[in-house]
């Protein structure tokens, strides 16, 4: 799945929170409706994210694991 992503963060090699960090930091320079893409590979990430994006009113758009690889959209809210 392809989804227009407005900024691209790679958190390859990250390990927690630090992955989770770097997306917040983004997101505070980010306007509402913005989009970004997140690489990551910190299982971690796969229940992290699901819930900064649920306590700070963010969309998750589209999460996806390849091998050890974890790819996700947040839309700002």
């Amino acid at each position: 799945m392809e989804i227009e992503a407005d900024y691209d963060i790679d958190a390859t090699g990250l390990r927690c929170p630090e992955p989770l960090m770097v997306v917040r930091n983004k997101m505070m320079d980010m306007a509402s409706g913005d989009v970004v893409k997140v690489v990551a590979t910190d299982p971690s990430t796969s229940w992290d994210f699901v819930k900064y994006c649920k306590f700070l009113n963010h969309e998750l758009l589209h999460q996806e694991q390849t091998d050890s690889v974890y790819t996700y959209w947040i839309k700002k809210g």
